[in-house]
């Protein structure tokens, strides 16, 4: 019992919020419109200085490890690989390229973060992981999204040069910096400063997360069923237990584990859907796969956590 109420103590609040999002929508509080200046807001600013602080407030030379990274980074690739192997399945090339992105692209900045947070106190891990995964991420995306693309026969590198400029510019990239820097040269975080910064990072958990629960659509998650549901089962259950052991065994515990469990298991980002459509894609199929990821994640996490906690991993 004592496992099960950790493991539901980290993932309902998350979700809770969520609903929440939903809610207020239902009742015409928010609408598709602010929901998605929310997201805008809360990616430009709350998240980059969450992780900022996570990082500024450390020792960055206690807190940095390169095998961990390395491990993501590599999970990551790995995963692609298998998604890309998967789609052969489909005849229809058109959603072979969504299927490969929604089915390994997970929502760890915001969702792992939240949860992450709900468990230790702190982001911990989580901008480790975001550096070996998320510029993965962002490039396979544009590459697998321009090979399988509906008007596409080659790679576009016009589009590829760019996503690598976005990488460069991203606001949690430049967080993720700015808070090595800071830790590194070891700049005083004087009260002023440090109650400022914590207020504002306080904001992007909560806010994130309810925009994102009023962004929610169920209705789309019926469209493209076959194709949609599989990619759901990898990104929720596959990759978690095939890589799951694999990093046990490698000896990654607690606030690390919590970490890459997040990694493969959260939910299906929904700058999967931005990406796609702005790549001339149908968005159907991505679409689909985030709102079923969203929902069923509530669950599929709360099962992973009780079962690592069960076996005393973290």
């Amino acid at each position: 019992m004592e496992n099960l109420i950790f493991s539901l103590n980290a993932t309902v609040p998350v979700f809770l919020l969520m609903l929440l999002g939903l809610f207020l929508r239902k009742i015409g509080w928010i609408d598709d419109e602010f929901a998605s200046k929310m997201n805008k807001f809360v990616f430009l600013i709350p998240l980059p200085v969450l992780v900022f602080n996570d990082l500024a407030t450390v020792d960055f030379s206690e807190v940095w490890d390169g095998r961990f990274v390395l491990f993501c980074a590599l999970v990551t690739i790995v995963s692609i690989a298998i998604a890309a192997a998967v789609s052969m399945v489909w005849r229809d090339k058109s959603i072979k390229g969504e299927f490969i992105q929604a089915s390994y692209r997970s929502s760890a900045a915001l969702l792992g973060i939240a949860i992450i947070q709900n468990v230790y106190g702190t982001a911990k891990m989580a901008p480790l992981m975001i550096i070996g995964s998320v510029p993965i991420y962002n490039i396979m995306a544009v590459v697998v999204l321009s090979l399988f693309g509906p008007d596409q026969k080659k790679l576009n590198q016009k589009m590829l040069k760019d996503t690598l400029k976005g990488i460069a510019k991203n606001p949690i990239i430049i967080g993720i910096g700015a808070g090595i820097l800071w830790s590194v040269l070891k700049i005083p975080m004087v009260p002023i400063v440090e109650k400022t910064v914590t207020s504002v990072a306080a904001v992007a958990t909560p806010m994130g997360l309810i925009a994102m629960g009023a962004t929610f659509d169920i209705k789309k998650a019926s469209s493209k069923v076959g194709p949609a549901v599989l990619a759901a089962f990898m990104k929720l259950i596959g990759y978690c237990a095939l890589f799951l052991p694999l990093a046990i065994k490698m000896g990654f515990r607690r606030e690390e584990l919590m970490a890459i469990l997040v990694m493969l298991g959260s939910a299906t980002t929904v700058s999967c859907f931005v990406m796609a459509k702005n790549m001339k894609h149908e968005g159907v199929l991505t679409s689909s796969v985030v709102m079923l990821t969203t929902l069923f994640s509530a669950f599929s996490l709360t099962g992973w956590l009780y079962l690592l906690k069960s076996l005393g991993m973290l």
